[in-house]
């Protein structure tokens, strides 16, 4: 058995992190550090919502809907994903947030990943320990 390899259950592990699966701000010598990618596996009971708006983004990201029906707003728009598989794609600089409609699984990729990104961090302001609030 190779040391880089892992073996996990989303569920599980993202209840470990905030939902984050694979990114930067693993550690260094687990197989999930990435600085090309992050992956989150959302979940999200009915009227969670993202209250802040994230602006100034620096990535790109794919949301995937599981199950649910959530919603992205993005400036001038809102998309519903209702249907498994619903996906949306965002690049960098669109502002955005986002609300469960139901409760409802996700699964976001985000890239690059950034480290000492968060979203609602200020230019300037340090940067946030670990993967907390990252959304």
């Amino acid at each position: 058995m190779s040391d880089n390899v892992y073996v996990g259950n989303a569920g599980k592990d993202a209840a470990l992190d905030h939902g984050w699966l694979l990114g930067h701000f693993k550690d260094a010598d687990d197989p999930r550090h990435s600085a090309d990618v992050e992956i989150k596996w959302g979940v999200h009971p009915r009227g969670d919502e993202r209250v802040q708006w994230v602006s100034g983004e620096v990535r790109t990201a794919l949301l995937v809907l599981v199950s649910g029906r959530f919603r992205v707003e993005l400036p001038g728009r809102s998309v519903v994903l209702a249907e498994q598989g619903d996906y949306i794609v965002w690049g960098k600089g669109v502002d955005h947030s986002w609300y469960a409609e139901e409760e409802s699984v996700v699964l976001t990729v985000r890239w690059p990943s950034v480290a000492g990104y968060r979203a609602g961090a200020t230019a300037g302001a340090e940067p946030a320990a670990g993967p907390r609030n990252r959304d």
